[in-house]
């Protein structure tokens, strides 16, 4: 599914929820499967999860650290600040649940795993540090939008784990669509943002593929 880049009025924060609800991670299977939920091998495939977000989101600087750094628009500091110290409480969550989950998973193909993940996140650097104005805003929007769902998987294992959870503190949908709206208006900005936040989903996406061809690889 495809959402339409035009919209009639420059509404860019129901741009881009439109834009996750229809291709973020809440669309793909894996995401809701039971083998990641419920199954017997929940528990190591939620830990080959949290070790690959923890790959693809933990090292610091992250995305959101890395667009504030290169950031050229100064009504967008403060959004920044508080996304990155949001982001840094799920960086807690992810570390937690990693703990109780245990040891990455033993899976055919590691080395092609670390290799991808680390493409990744030099393509999710470029876009951060992208000169296009917008581009690295709307990334920054499409992490904190695509990663509730992700963190919806990671608050019902902290649940079955019986781990505990800090609550959500990235900034709020009001906060960020008047961010969104007090962008300076540019030629086809809409468009630059939508470009940004695809991204980020597009390798949330590649992400789960992975997940659940590594799922898959463990069962020979």
């Amino acid at each position: 599914m495809r959402v339409a880049l035009e919209t009639s009025a420059p509404d860019r924060a129901g741009l881009l929820t439109s834009l996750v609800a229809g291709e973020g991670s809440a669309t793909h299977s894996w995401l809701h499967s039971a083998e990641l939920n419920a199954g017997s091998d929940a528990t190591r495939n939620l830990s080959d999860m949290l070790h690959l977000l923890t790959m693809l989101h933990g090292p610091q600087p992250g995305l959101i650290e890395l667009v504030a750094e290169h950031n050229i628009w100064p009504g967008g500091d403060a959004w920044l600040a508080d996304a990155a110290r949001g982001f840094a409480n799920e960086r807690g969550n992810l570390g937690q649940l990693i703990v109780a989950a245990g040891p990455v998973p033993s899976t055919p193909g590691e080395a092609a795993t670390v290799s991808a993940l680390l493409a990744q996140r030099q393509a999710m650097a470029t876009i951060a540090r992208s000169d296009r104005f917008g581009c690295a805003i709307g990334a920054a929007v499409g992490l904190l939008h695509d990663w509730l769902p992700i963190r919806a998987t990671m608050e019902a294992a902290a649940e079955r784990l019986n781990v505990p959870f800090a609550p959500l503190r990235l900034p709020s949908e009001d906060d960020t669509a008047h961010m969104l709206a007090s962008m300076p208006d540019k030629p086809r900005l809409e468009r630059t943002l939508v470009f940004g936040a695809r991204q980020i989903m597009l390798h949330h996406q590649c992400l789960l593929d992975l997940l659940a061809t590594r799922s898959s690889a463990r069962l020979g």
